[in-house]
């Protein structure tokens, strides 16, 4: 099961990538507030019909639980803004690998210090050679893109 969740979440890496290059154009094409809407429109949308037809009945309501749980959502938003402006200027490539270093360093933190009513998972060597690896692969991916046709 563990590997199907991991396979789920490379898949899911995938998609955001894709997202990330197609709202990209269609924020240099009608505006990039226009380009989140729609994201968050149709998100909306289909999201409305998946819980309607496949969520199992809840005991909570989203009106029961800790206040605090309900700013995730708004966090959604300076990432699909950020992205559409940031792939425009520095590629699908450099934009996404930046967002996983930034995924990564906060979600050791969270991990370490159990933010949020997560548990605690200590910080290792490993982890910190992680997030060594992903920074350098983030310099080399951004170093070798100025060369090619980026935009200002």
């Amino acid at each position: 099961m563990t590997l199907i969740m991991i396979l789920l979440a490379v898949c899911g890496g995938a998609t955001l990538s894709v997202q990330a290059a197609i709202n990209g154009q269609l924020g240099s094409s009608v505006g990039v507030f226009k380009s989140a809407f729609l994201t968050f429109s149709v998100g909306a949308l289909v999201t409305a019909l998946l819980i309607f037809f496949f969520e199992p009945k809840q005991t909570v309501t989203l009106l029961d639980v800790p206040k605090w749980q309900l700013l995730g959502a708004m966090f959604g938003v300076p990432y699909i803004v950020i992205m559409v402006l940031a792939v425009q200027r520095i590629g699908t490539a450099v934009a996404t690998v930046a967002v996983i270093f930034g995924q990564l360093a906060m979600s050791m933190l969270i991990d370490n210090f159990g933010w949020l009513n997560n548990p605690a998972i200590a910080f290792s060597p490993s982890r910190l050679g992680a997030v060594v690896c992903l920074g350098i692969a983030l310099y080399f991916i951004y170093s070798s893109s100025k060369t090619g046709d980026v935009r200002d």
